[in-house]
């Protein structure tokens, strides 16, 4: 087995040099669009907290619009991963959509950034997603698995048979943002603390309640 030589280890170290300054681009670009949004976002910013020059920023990822679609990106890719190490079909079908909400619920509430540049993409009427071709295959393989965790709960006798997996996602979904999403006008408008452990706990275990019982076959 022949020994990499100099020049071919420089090619290598210069490959992982280039992947990683492309990751710190992503991650202050990620930050500087979830504190700013879109307009307010700027590019010398981000260049200066990704320690890259902007001449860099351009050639690993482009303009700004393309580096909010590629943070966008990076941004669903993450939750959809996560989602994927949950093994949620080894569950039995009802437990299965429960541990869903609940990683639902601890992803959103432990990841403000994403459900901000969620909060701006919509400002934009997703303008920037429609340009992507990997959000909707990306984000298909969540409704499929709710799809197939019915399936299989519906062959049980657990669950009620009719149930849209992706209406039920949404839900889901809904149920989680919304209350991260609105947490500081909801806690005024309603003269409640929403933000301590406690109102946050008792929330997702009322989303827990709704879902298992909207879900549920008739006894």
């Amino acid at each position: 087995m022949k020994t990499p030589t100099m020049k071919q280890r420089g090619k290598k170290q210069a490959v992982r040099d280039a992947e990683a300054t492309k990751q710190r681009i992503l991650q202050a670009a990620s930050v500087e669009f979830s504190n700013h949004g879109y307009m307010g976002a700027r590019i010398d910013r981000i260049a200066r907290n990704a320690r890259a020059n902007k001449r860099l920023l351009y050639y690993y990822v482009g303009n700004k619009e393309a580096l909010f679609l590629a943070a966008l990106e990076r941004a669903y890719d993450g939750i959809r991963s996560a989602e994927r190490e949950l093994r949620l079909e080894e569950l039995e079908p009802v437990d299965g959509i429960e541990q869903l909400v609940r990683f639902t619920w601890n992803y959103f509430n432990t990841n403000p950034s994403f459900v901000a540049l969620l909060n701006t993409e919509n400002l934009h009427r997703a303008r920037h997603l429609k340009k992507s071709r990997q959000i909707p295959d990306m984000n298909s393989t969540v409704v499929a698995i709710v799809g197939r965790l019915l399936d299989k709960g519906v062959r049980a006798g657990t669950i009620r048979p009719g149930i849209d997996p992706l209406l039920l996602y949404i839900s889901i979904a809904s149920l989680c943002y919304f209350y991260i999403s609105n947490i500081h006008t909801l806690t005024v408008v309603f003269a409640r603390n929403l933000k301590t452990e406690d109102s946050r706990q008792g929330h997702v275990e009322h989303v827990v309640a709704l879902v298992r019982q909207g879900i549920a076959a008739a006894a």
